[in-house]
């Protein structure tokens, strides 16, 4: 870890010239996850011509090795140089709910730069952030997730004990934020159709505003230049929500799909989104 935050001391030049070099070994040389991106790719666009997918598919490549570097620099950034790059362009949508005790679902998505997307909302928005998080198999990883998240003082919730603090920290005002994008490994699926393919969202993000009956917002983040994102909350639901109801997964990805629509080498490509198939009955 150490070693790792001297690193982050780099200027953002420096570290951007890293970047280069990361890009060119894993586009050019180790050519890393490339058929799973190029597939994901011409599976969700089957309109764009082979030229408009190559593009899409290089310049993601150069935002994901952007994000990493940009990740490792959230050690040591101060409060005022990642409010200027990751700013929330309508962040007091919130002051209400605030003002009346009313905590939120904030539902993210792996758009660039997701990471900064977290640790700004500690900073920027008027709630104080708990966010969920899966706790991942390399113990270096995990703890450096942790560190940067949680830097600014947002509070950590292991994705297994999501339902169990949502009762625990009921009478706490916070804003929940879940990235939910991801393939649902082991929770319960609901299937939607996103980017021209049936998809699998976690049918536990229902469940949880159901639970907690909170409103929910879509959180969105652009790339505007390198170095720089502006994130936007879009309100997606109110409660009183029903037992069962999908509509917070509906317009989530919905809106989602916008997003990706508008910028599409501004997501996570290189994810096995769609590895497993709808099972037709």
């Amino acid at each position: 870890m150490l070693f790792l935050r001297l690193i982050s001391y780099l200027p953002f030049g420096v570290l951007y010239r890293i970047s280069d070099f990361l890009f060119f070994v894993s586009y050019r040389v180790l050519k890393y996850r490339r058929n799973i991106v190029w597939n994901n790719l011409k599976n969700s666009f089957p309109e764009k011509p082979e030229m408009e997918l190559r593009k899409i598919e290089k310049q993601f490549y150069a935002n994901l090795c952007d994000y990493g570097v940009e990740t490792l620099k959230l050690l040591t950034i101060s409060k005022e140089d990642l409010s200027k790059r990751m700013p929330y362009l309508n962040g007091d949508l919130l002051n209400p709910y605030r003002d009346q005790q009313q905590s939120v679902i904030l539902l993210a998505s792996h758009q660039f730069n997701w990471e900064w997307l977290v640790t700004s909302s500690s900073i920027n928005l008027p709630l104080p952030i708990d966010f969920i998080y899966q706790k991942q198999t390399s113990e270096l990883f995990d703890r450096f997730s942790t560190v940067v998240r949680t830097r600014f003082g947002a509070y950590p919730i292991e994705r297994q004990s999501t339902a169990r603090e949502a009762i625990k920290r009921k009478s706490i005002l916070r804003a929940i934020a879940i990235v939910v994008d991801q393939f649902p490994t082991f929770e319960k699926r609901y299937w939607t159709t996103f980017l021209s393919q049936d998809t699998a969202f976690f049918r536990g993000v229902g469940q949880l505003t159901t639970l907690t009956q909170y409103p929910a917002f879509y959180v969105e983040s652009k790339k505007i230049k390198r170095g720089y994102y502006q994130a936007r909350l879009i309100p997606l639901v109110s409660p009183p929500f029903e037992k069962g109801s999908e509509e917070v997964v509906d317009k989530y990805v919905a809106s989602l799909e916008k997003s990706i629509q508008e910028l599409p080498a501004n997501w996570l490509w290189s994810h096995a989104r769609w590895k497993e198939k709808k099972l037709v009955s």
